[in-house]
Parts: structure tokens; sequence; C-alpha cells
């Protein structure tokens, strides 16, 4: 990581963990709960960049992107609301990689479509979400560690945003979870 010298490439470094839940349909990928603790809005549209990049490289050509809050409702006094409703605007006006973006979105409107028509939402993303985008490393760090201890899931991770992707897990990464992290580092590498 050597300024100078080392895998750095002038882009934002940010963490994409992988997990396979059981009973989900589909592998859900999490950003960032690794590597930027309390993101700006600038940081967040990097960190999105550098997650949607990579599953455009492992073959999701137009990923379903939740941007998670703790409501949906836009307001000044919760800030990651606020900076879901303008990623969203970017990602409409051309500004992200090619996906559906939606927030402000909560988690249980993110896996359940019960949760979104008793919500009264309409969501794209809901129940058949590829990647979400969490506000602060706190929140995807307990996310990341509930779906593993609560909910019996796998987790591969890296850092994006280098010259190759970085395996980057747990202190207490089992075996078989730093070996699925290198293999996601290679899936993403490969084609990239």
């Amino acid at each position: 990581m050597d300024k100078e010298e080392g895998l750095r490439t002038g882009q934002l470094l940010s963490h994409l963990a992988a997990f396979e839940v059981p009973g989900q349909k589909k592998i859900i990928f999490v950003t960032d709960g690794g590597m930027n603790i309390a993101p700006t809005l600038q940081d967040k549209k990097d960190i999105l960049t550098n997650a949607m990049l990579s599953l455009h490289r492992m073959g999701i050509e137009n990923p379903y992107v939740a941007v998670l809050t703790a409501n949906e409702v836009v307001s000044n006094k919760m800030p990651a609301t606020v900076d879901a409703q303008c990623l969203v605007a970017m990602s409409r006006a051309g500004e992200l990689p090619r996906g559906i973006v939606e927030g402000p979105i909560s988690l249980d409107v993110v896996i359940s479509r019960d949760a979104m028509h008793h919500k009264g939402i309409d969501s794209k993303v809901s129940g058949n979400v590829d990647l979400i985008l969490v506000p602060t490393i706190e929140v995807g760090n307990i996310l990341g560690k509930a779906l593993i201890y609560f909910a019996n899931g796998k987790m591969a991770g890296i850092v994006l945003g280098a010259t190759h992707p970085i395996v980057l897990v747990s202190r207490v990464e089992t075996p078989e979870g730093k070996l699925n992290s290198i293999a996601l580092a290679c899936l993403v590498h490969s084609k990239g």
C-alpha cells in the first residue's frame, strides 16, 4: 500500500463483501463495511462506482442496488437519506455505472417484497437486490456480522480501487472464508 510504488491508483479504496445467505436466491454484495468510516457523498459515489464496476466484471450487467438507510423518507435530520436521494439522481443522470439504484431504502424493504407492499412502496430492488451500499462502516460491519452469525451466511471480502483486488477478511475468518475471498479477487480481476 506504499503511496509511491504500491498498489494505489489514486482512486478511493473501498471494501466489497459477498454474502451467501441461506434462504436468499442469490449472493448479496455489501459495500463498504471495511474501509471507509464515515464516507462523504463523493466517497459514496466512488464506493458505488468501484462496486458496480466489479459486479459488471462478474457478469452482473445491470445490478440492483439499494442505498441503505433507516427508512425511506428523505430528511435533513438523517443525512444518509439525503445522500441516498443524491446518489439515485446521479445514477439517473448517468454519473454512475449501469444499474438500478434505489434509495433511501430500509433493510426490510430491500429483502422483503412483503415489507415493500405493507409500506406501500414501489421498488424494483426489493427482494432482488444485488448490492447494498451502507451509510457508515459501523452499519456495514454489523450487517455483515449479523449475516454470518445470525443467518449462517458465508462471506468473501476484497478491497477495490487498487491496481489489483486485495483480500481483506476478519481476523476470525475461517479458512473457507479466506479461500472464498481469494476466489472473489480472482473473479473480479480476471475480466478487468
